[in-house]
């Protein structure tokens, strides 16, 4: 009865608060924000000009008194007041959608790993921007819960979600990780890539947003149909503008360190896997989610690697949103999984 009730007059929201994009699950009505994780300030006066999509058009194009802040850093927060801004943005566009009179339950997604002070400011950050309750939930346990795995069964499981800022692994059995680790490479770590290739080898400045186009388009880790694109940024000789024509092969070059540094953790957390959790994942194999496991070739290429079947989930983008909604309908069933008090942090190795 209660329950009903507050349903009828507050709101549910999941938060997948990325480095590079947040996601917003409103209870009822699914994946309703999608955004980038970009706030634009006035340095003169202080006062946010924009946030998400209309701040991420700006990065690189602002005049010098507007500053485009990517709040979060390797999946944490780096300033506080500015995430606590976009976190409020975040709450007024669920409002639009559905105005209730109570403030909402919140569930964000944070990285293993994480420290005490990081988790708190994640807590203090969505109390402050207007939640009621706060859970937190790391990210990878969430996509396993969005992507539907049996994590409550006496059944090992593996996923690898590659964010933007972090690469999470962890091996979930009995509702619990049972062995984790959060690396920084992700798919800002793969622009950098991209960026510092085309700087050595082009002598050719580019910006974050065309390192991406390029990653996107191009960006591969195994060889296969080839193909090129047209590249325009600064020549670092002369310093006029200047475009190259950039392979497949180029952007492999560049990518496959990075990619390899993530291969190998792997590796490395399976190898520290106890043996029945390990015959469990290699009958199920390793689950992919996030931005990064759509990288052309990378399940192949973990796969010649890790010697076990490696798969995408289906819509990897959005696993940790939809497992924070899966979470938010049934509150009691996943309490173990939630970081309740912040010592219940998993063990790594």
């Amino acid at each position: 009865m209660f329950s009903r009730l507050r349903k009828l007059y507050s709101n549910d929201v999941g938060i997948d608060l990325g480095t590079a994009n947040t996601m917003v699950y409103l209870g009822g009505h699914g994946i309703i924000i999608n955004e980038p994780s970009v706030v634009a300030v006035n340095q003169k006066t202080g006062r946010v000009v924009a946030v998400g999509t209309q701040a991420k058009l700006m990065l690189g194009r602002t005049p010098a008194h507007i500053k485009a802040i990517r709040p979060l850093v390797d999946g944490v927060i780096s300033d506080f007041e500015v995430t606590e801004e976009m976190m409020m943005y975040l709450m007024n566009k669920v409002n639009e959608v559905v105005n209730k009179p109570i403030n909402p339950r919140v569930v964000v997604g944070v990285p293993t790993g994480i420290t005490n002070v990081e988790i708190r400011a994640v807590y203090d950050a969505a109390k402050n921007a207007g939640a009621r309750e706060v859970y937190i939930v790391e990210e990878p346990m969430a996509a396993a819960i969005g992507i539907r795995l049996p994590i409550q069964d006496a059944v090992g499981s593996m996923i690898v979600d590659m964010g933007g800022g972090t690469t999470d692994i962890a091996v979930i059995s009995l509702a619990g990780i049972v062995r984790s680790k959060s690396l920084k490479v992700a798919g800002d770590k793969l622009n950098s890539d991209i960026i510092s290739y085309l700087k050595d080898e082009f002598k050719l400045l580019i910006g974050e947003k065309t390192a991406e186009n390029v990653k996107i388009d191009i960006g591969g880790v195994l060889e296969g149909e080839p193909m090129e694109m047209i590249v325009r940024g600064r020549d670092l000789v002369t310093g006029l503008p200047r475009e190259v024509i950039v392979t497949d092969a180029d952007i492999r070059e560049a990518l496959l360190p990075s990619v390899m540094q993530i291969v190998d953790s792997v590796k490395e957390v399976l190898e520290t896997t106890p043996p029945e959790i390990l015959s469990d994942v290699m009958h199920k194999g390793v689950i992919l989610s996030g931005g990064g496991s759509l990288i052309r070739g990378l399940p192949e290429l973990m796969q010649s690697h890790l010697k076990i079947p490696v798969t995408v989930a289906d819509d990897p983008l959005s696993a940790v949103a939809r497992g924070t909604g899966v979470i938010l309908e049934d509150l009691q069933k996943y309490k173990e999984v939630l970081i309740t008090n912040h010592d219940d942090i998993s063990p790594r190795f």
